[in-house]
């Protein structure tokens, strides 16, 4: 399957000038959701957004860290599917809709657990189902599929993962670099205000008086994401859910988008052998596009959304 080179505007052949275009300037109406609240099994909750058009194929949205269902890259991809004859259901993890969940864990990076509960919640009313994650979402549907290999519902029929950090430690120290700072900074007061509401509720599973001692995103998953979610430790909950050691066993077509200019993504991010080693699987490079950026002047679509529908129509 070809697919057309992404060329970015000159000033935005900067991995972070297009990782930060969206969030600053990108400006798109909210899509007419409908929510609806899905229990989950240990008696909490997610709210999931739906866009409904009497379609009987469906595309999962996944965000990524601190992002919702009103994230730029999520609204500019559910306006170009739900244009194109999908239904959407845009994905809102535990304390990411706007409403704190109730449980001691929150959301993190393999919580495959939660993706399986929105699924099972809507897959009657579909034939056809395409999973589509960006950032740790993409993370997050990978692993799904992975390790489900030849068991995974036969109505999920492609996957696509854009800007993935496929090792989870190496993703955190690239975050952790100097040049990284204003984006670990701003993850990390999102994450601090969230822990703040979570200690209200748990005080015991949240050791508030920790807060002042995390600097890192690492420090933070040690020190809570980890222990909340039942991994030993940060390390351990790296290890367990990063998704590079589940593309071996994706059973599904599947299309793989790192910018080779993305700020967030070290070396390690770019499996290129677990990808030639599954004909499933396509990998695709482009040398600009920084972190979920791919902007194009000109289109309301950008660059990667318009890949995503050409992909997914393809196998539906």
């Amino acid at each position: 399957m070809k697919f057309q080179d992404y060329k970015p505007p000159f000033l935005l052949r900067n991995g972070h000038l297009n990782t930060m275009y969206s969030p600053l300037f990108r400006r798109q109406a909210n899509p007419p959701y409908q929510r609806i609240r899905v229990n989950t099994p240990d008696d909490d909750f997610l709210d999931i957004d739906l866009l409904k058009g009497n379609n009987k194929r469906l595309a999962v949205l996944c965000h990524g860290l601190e992002g919702s269902s009103a994230s730029q890259y999520i609204m500019g991809t559910a306006r170009l599917l739900h244009e194109n004859k999908w239904d959407i259901l845009a994905m809102n993890y535990r304390g990411c809709s706007g409403e704190m969940n109730r449980a001691i864990r929150m959301y993190h990076s393999g919580a495959t657990d939660d993706l399986d509960s929105a699924l099972q919640y809507i897959m009657p009313d579909y034939d056809e189902i395409v999973l589509v994650g960006f950032s740790l979402g993409g993370n997050l549907a990978t692993v799904y599929c992975g390790e489900r290999g030849t068991a995974l519902d036969k109505k999920i029929k492609a996957l696509v993962a854009v800007s993935v950090p496929t090792d989870l430690l190496a993703g955190v120290h690239q975050i952790m670099k100097r040049s990284n700072w204003l984006y670990e900074q701003r993850f990390l007061n999102t994450l601090r205000d969230k822990v703040r509401k979570k200690a209200a509720q748990h005080p015991n599973a949240y050791p508030i008086e920790e807060l002042k001692n995390i600097k890192t995103i690492y420090q933070f998953d040690d020190t809570y994401t980890a222990p909340v979610s039942g991994f030993r430790d940060a390390a351990d909950y790296y290890k367990q859910c990063s998704s590079g050691q589940f593309i071996p066993a994706l059973q599904l077509p599947t299309l793989i988008i790192n910018a080779l200019d993305d700020p967030f993504l070290p070396k390690e991010c770019y499996p290129y052998q677990q990808a030639a080693a599954n004909d499933n699987v396509t990998l695709l490079t482009p040398k600009y596009g920084g972190h979920v950026g791919f902007v194009q002047f000109g289109k309301q679509a950008y660059w990667e959304e318009e890949l995503i529908l050409q992909f997914i129509n393809k196998f539906s």
